[in-house]
């Protein structure tokens, strides 16, 4: 399932990168779009029933080392390991073979079709030539109910969803192919503190899955409620990686502003 990436330097990891727990490895990952450096040498890991959130400025590379975890964008430099194999990641197919799920800020959901069609769209269940209608929508119920999600009826149209409820729909839609990383992009922007609350509540439960979430956001108040680790990234560079439930959100602006210089550490200095 993984490949190794013939034009991407692969570093040695040492014996502590081999964590038993840890899903995805990343590190020295760079990406130039012509004269612009977006990333300049990231590190990052993600564990079994972890919650890892990404925070940086405008610029910072987030939605760089998104794209690229996504498959839209290779990288220029650095290494992948998956499952503590080398990997490559060229392609949207390759991020979806390996077991990684994205789920854009835009959601890509197709707003005329109900929410049996949106979660299975591209890998409709067929029974005879025809479409398998009764055991998608017992899936899409299953695991709707697995998230606790607060949609009462599958063949409503999306478009008639509120916000949070959309969001549910396209992070159960990732787990149609049971990934085992999934990239939630900026999943509580533009939503009411109700909807909010939903889409945190939800996230918990794909920890509870033991799945690792990578979780993109600016709001820290967010970041605080459900991560594990915190990582910042500044000027496409690594200035620190914070244990949630020991660090404040005082201390992560600092480290997104530069007020504080977290370069040096590494993410395996407190394993």
């Amino acid at each position: 399932m993984t490949r190794e990436n013939g034009h991407v330097a692969d570093r040695a990891l040492s014996v502590a990168d081999e964590h038993p727990g840890r899903i995805l490895s990343l590190r020295g990952i760079g990406k130039k779009f012509g004269a612009v450096r977006a990333l300049a040498g990231v590190d990052l890991d993600v564990h079994a029933g972890e919650v890892v959130a990404i925070v940086g400025d405008n610029g910072a590379g987030k939605s760089t080392l998104v794209k690229i975890l996504a498959g839209v964008h290779p990288a220029d430099a650095g290494s992948i390991r998956f499952f503590g194999q080398p990997a490559s990641i060229d392609t949207p197919t390759d991020s979806l073979d390996l077991g990684i799920a994205t789920v854009f800020q835009d959601l890509a959901l197709c707003e005329s079709l109900d929410v049996v069609s949106n979660l299975w769209l591209g890998r409709e269940l067929t029974r005879g030539g025809a479409l398998d209608e009764i055991e998608m929508e017992k899936r899409s119920w299953g695991l709707l109910r697995e998230l606790h999600a607060r949609i009462t009826d599958v063949r409503v149209p999306v478009a008639s969803l509120s916000g949070g409820q959309r969001q549910t729909v396209a992070i159960a839609r990732s787990l149609i192919g049971d990934p085992h990383v999934v990239v939630l992009d900026e999943p509580t922007a533009a939503l009411g503190v109700s909807q909010t609350a939903e889409v945190l509540n939800l996230i918990e439960r794909l920890r509870d899955r033991g799945l690792g979430v990578i979780l993109v956001s600016h709001n820290i108040a967010d970041v605080l409620a459900v991560a594990d680790r915190v990582v910042v990234l500044r000027l496409g560079r690594n200035n620190g990686d914070f244990r949630a439930s020991e660090t404040s959100s005082d201390v992560l602006i600092a480290a997104i502003t530069g007020a504080r210089d977290h370069s040096r550490r590494s993410p395996d200095d407190d394993e």
